[in-house]
């Protein structure tokens, strides 16, 4: 976050929420919001990473501003953008920045959903909901940003590629969200969308609670259940008291531009195999420890001891030399340098070091890579506290000394399972359609998707999700 923002934070009294017509307690200013939400979108962009369909970003985008513009804060810079994860998700930054995940458009089936979850995320901004819940302590955390993805500060592994986006993932409370469904509900009819919709989204999200075995999807961990989410729409729709069939749901046309779209992760961003990271696309491989929890994100692939003591952290260092990023990192104020050589790991150009970094912290200890390939400089980051790198040294030297170029054909040419659309030719049930057009998921996971049960009959000429390709080498 600028200076100027943070000096600026200040309780400003009394402002009319646009939603209630009630007076509340304002933290910040409309225009401090705005500041908020411009930079923290900027850095989910860079720590998340869009998705690079320009076409569909502008659909989304579009849908998005004809909704805002017939909500109660028209005058906000909305933005509406796709993140490239596969996690089913969806969220609002303050001042009208929204983001929605590429794993919850591959769940959604129609425009009518999609509509749905953007009408929501507008109503937690146009109520204030993430405005009204921040502390001064939390404002300040958006200033974090990238710069604490590898600050020697041994956090959990799974907290490190969102430091510094805590407060862009604030829990919302019950009221709050049963305001968010109603104000999305108005929104979508406003705009002549079949709120019905609405409840298929509501139902897939809760089966995915349900059938994941990984707990609850994201959105649901942020977007908490009022309780009677369902039962309240169902009202809601019935109080209408209208014929809604001439609403509009968009389905065909919905899942036509999903057809091709990535499905899940996308290994040519790279994947694990083991303990083993592999990327397609740069050309290279790099081992780490076997047992170590192992993360890749956009800005960093990371592992971190079963102790949550030390931490390997691979990023990019820059076009420069080797030698010039090696300068620039012990440039900085308590890093010192205690052995460096300039060799090569694996044939490739390299400068390795030992070092030791004084920090609010304590003291670490560590040894650090730079390596050049294919242009690039990757630097290789391993650290733990100076009082325990006696155990790490040798394993530290071990992983760095393995990043070499990937040549093995089955990893450079792995490709990323995608949805595809198939028009049913007759009717038939999921079941017989998964045995004639076969899925590299699940059938439970294909019902999902596709909004149906295992046994629901599929009409002729219904437009039904598949997902193929995506195996990897020695699955």
């Amino acid at each position: 976050m600028s200076k100027l923002v943070l000096g600026t934070l200040v309780v400003t009294g009394c402002a009319v929420n646009p939603v209630t017509g009630k007076s509340e307690l304002s933290l910040v200013s409309e225009s401090q919001e705005v500041q908020m939400g411009l930079e923290g979108a900027q850095q989910v962009s860079q720590l998340m990473g869009l998705l690079a369909d320009s076409g569909f970003q502008a659909y989304v985008n579009g849908l998005g501003q004809q909704l805002a513009a017939r909500s109660e804060r028209p005058q906000l810079p909305w933005g509406f953008r796709v993140v490239d994860d596969p996690v089913v998700n969806a969220f609002a930054l303050p001042g009208g920045q929204i983001f929605v995940t590429r794993g919850i458009l591959t769940h959604f089936n129609s425009e009518a959903e999609l509509v749905s979850v953007l009408g929501h995320e507008i109503g937690h901004v146009t109520a204030k909901h993430s405005v009204r819940q921040m502390s001064r302590t939390q404002l300040a955390q958006l200033g974090l940003g990238i710069g604490m993805i590898l600050k020697p500060s041994l956090q959990d592994v799974g907290q490190i590629a969102s430091a510094g986006l805590g407060v862009l993932f604030l829990k919302f409370g019950r009221d709050d969200e049963n305001q968010a469904d109603e104000l999305g509900f108005k929104y979508a009819l406003s705009n002549g969308y079949d709120v019905r919709d609405m409840l298929s989204v509501f139902q897939t999200l809760d089966r995915i609670s349900g059938t994941s075995g990984r707990g609850m999807p994201e959105w649901l961990s942020t977007h908490p259940n009022p309780g009677n989410r369902y039962q309240s729409t169902q009202q809601r729709i019935a109080a209408l008291n209208r014929n809604l069939d001439g609403l509009t749901s968009n389905r065909d046309s919905y899942l036509r531009r999903l057809d091709g779209m990535v499905f899940g992760e996308n290994p040519r961003l790279g994947y694990f195999t083991g303990s083993v990271f592999y990327h397609p696309d740069l050309e290279f491989r790099l081992e780490f420890p076997d047992g170590w929890n192992t993360q890749n994100g956009t800005q960093a692939v990371v592992a971190g001891s079963p102790q949550n003591d030390a931490i390997i952290a691979l990023t990019l260092a820059g076009t420069g030399t080797p030698g010039e990023a090696a300068r620039e990192f012990f440039a900085q104020d308590g890093v010192q340098a205690q052995s460096t050589s300039t060799s090569s790991i694996n044939g490739l150009q390299a400068v390795t070091s030992i070092f030791t970094a004084q920090t609010q912290d304590g003291t670490f200890q560590g040894r650090v890579a730079f390596i050049a390939h294919g242009g690039t400089t990757y630097r290789i980051l391993a650290y733990s506290p100076a009082s325990v790198y006696g155990s790490y040294g040798t394993i530290f030297r071990r992983s760095v000394e393995t990043f070499q170029r990937l040549t093995d054909r089955a990893a450079l040419s792995v490709q990323p399972a995608r949805v595809s659309i198939v028009k049913v030719p007759s009717r038939m049930s999921l079941e017989d359609f998964n045995r004639r057009y076969p899925s590299t998921i699940p059938i439970a996971q294909l019902a999902l998707i596709n909004g149906v049960e295992e046994t629901t009959m599929l009409a002729a000429g219904q437009l039904v999700k598949r997902v193929v390709g995506g195996e990897l080498p020695g699955s």
